[in-house]
């Protein structure tokens, strides 16, 4: 095996290969979780809007439902914007670093939430608002694109070998708590009376972003660069253009992770989002008890996020998400008919199954699952396009989907459950035709290939040091 030249900032292991760092995994730990935890109070509070309040201050001239699908309209923008986004700066995230492409993300999605609190409303300047609107949420989409992604890429490079699983999580630990934020927001701000909820106190959640994202800048500004991508950058070898070879040497992994994530975006969005404004005007729930909900489904989201990344260390990425997929397939019916009986226990029961499950559990996988399924030289850009292009077709579309079936099928849950599971089997086919990528070696720099065989870390440089096997310098999808 090829030893790359020794990366002074990391103590090396007797195999040559960069030694985890604990406080660079600690500051990475920390800037993934409360970036990511940015990225979702900003998602979530504008979900939440768009359900309770935006088509009266937005879109005020048109029917209830036409209103509402007006608002998830505007809101599947952003998602339309991720990948967009996601083009934009992974090819820098694999050419310059993932850190200073973590503090721009953050800085333009902060900035676009904050702003939104700003906007005039439909009555004070007609159509101009709902434009404004939609602008600032495709700049919000625009930086969230490289989010998620470069953060669990930075935490996979630099976590040790055997616990990659259990810190990646971490970046779903935060979304999770980014959904408790925004709950706990919207629970104060519902305590005003409704015309001050709709004349200044949405403003006010949507300002707050702002002392989020200055405390997720000062902590990623402190980062250390990936172990992973200083041996690349010493070596000398970053591509040129990583989207351009991921897009020539790396469609099948990101074929794999846009199917892989189709039904899981589905089912966390139509959960976060869309089950909000169906509980509301189907069930008849109180308006101000979906936020409690929330709040309790995603801290119940948080711990399994970290419980099933960690035991993804342990039995493996592809065996755990087949588990949690399968189940997924047949969670909406039951699901569904639970909260039809408008009981608060049945509506608290669905909605943290939906948050261990398909909101933060198996997302928690992901975040070391599909870093590892790329080589080194543009995992960045891989990971980045297959999550956000699946979330146009996936999460970015649920709401609005869910909503015209509803509406269509005039009240009926049966079409939404069977969109529900029918993209949900999509994903879990395709992991079943996915590797297992369990330890294997980060600075290779071939994709992973079919097969449970991959070499590991250790299994690679005993390779090298006993048979004289250099380093595979190849893009293909075979090891």
């Amino acid at each position: 095996m090829s030893q790359s030249p020794p990366v002074a900032a990391y103590e090396l292991t007797p195999s040559g290969k960069p030694k985890p760092d604990r406080r660079a995994v600690k500051k990475a730990a920390w800037a993934g979780l409360i970036g990511t935890t940015l990225e979702q109070y900003d998602f979530v509070i504008y979900g939440t809007a768009s359900a309770l309040v935006f088509s009266q201050l937005f879109f005020p001239n048109v029917s209830p439902a036409a209103g509402l699908i007006g608002s998830f309209a505007a809101y599947a923008i952003g998602f339309l914007a991720r990948p967009l986004g996601g083009l934009f700066f992974s090819k820098y995230g694999d050419r310059l670093g993932r850190k200073w492409v973590l503090v721009a993300t953050l800085s333009l999605m902060g900035g676009a939430t904050f702003l939104i609190g700003l906007l005039p409303t439909f009555e004070q300047v007609g159509v101009f608002a709902p434009l404004l609107l939609v602008l600032l949420r495709f700049f919000q989409g625009f930086g969230a694109g490289a989010e998620q992604s470069g953060g669990a890429t930075l935490l996979t490079e630099t976590a040790p070998t055997g616990q990659r699983g259990r810190f990646s999580s971490l970046v779903m630990v935060g979304a999770a708590l980014g959904t408790a934020l925004g709950a706990v927001v919207w629970i104060l701000v519902q305590m005003l009376p409704e015309e001050q909820v709709l004349s200044w106190g949405w403003r006010v959640v949507f300002m707050s972003s702002i002392v989020v994202s200055v405390a997720a800048l000062i902590i990623r500004r402190r980062l250390n660069e990936s172990p992973v991508f200083e041996e690349v950058k010493a070596s000398q070898e970053r591509p040129v253009a990583p989207v351009k070879e991921v897009f020539q040497s790396g469609k099948l992994g990101v074929g794999r992770i846009i199917l892989m994530n189709f039904g899981v975006s589905t089912q966390s969005y139509t959960i976060q989002v869309y089950m909000a404004s169906y509980l509301i005007t189907i069930v008849g729930t109180d308006p101000k008890f979906v936020p409690q909900v929330l709040l309790i489904g995603s801290i119940c989201g948080a711990f399994a996020a970290f419980f099933f990344g960690t035991l993804s260390d342990r039995i493996g990425r592809r065996r755990l998400y087949t588990l949690i997929t399968g189940a997924l397939v047949l969670f909406p019916a039951p699901a569904f008919l639970l909260l039809t009986t408008g009981s608060p226990v049945a509506i608290i029961l669905v909605i943290c199954i939906g948050f261990i499950l398909a909101c933060q559990g198996v997302v928690g996988v992901q975040m070391s699952y599909f870093p590892e399924l790329f080589g080194s030289r543009y995992r960045y850009a891989g990971v980045t396009l297959g999550r956000e292009f699946s979330s146009i077709i996936g999460g970015g579309v649920a709401p609005l989907i869910a909503t015209a079936l509803v509406t269509a099928f005039s009240g009926s849950w049966i079409p939404v459950a069977v969109y529900m599971s029918v993209t949900m089997i999509v994903s879990l086919i395709t992991v079943r035709l996915s590797p297992e990528t369990l330890n294997r070696d980060l600075t290779l720099e071939a994709n992973a290939a079919r097969g449970d065989s991959l070499p590991t870390l250790e299994e690679a440089a005993v390779l090298g040091a006993t048979q004289g096997i250099p380093t595979i310098k190849t893009g293909a999808n075979q090891l």
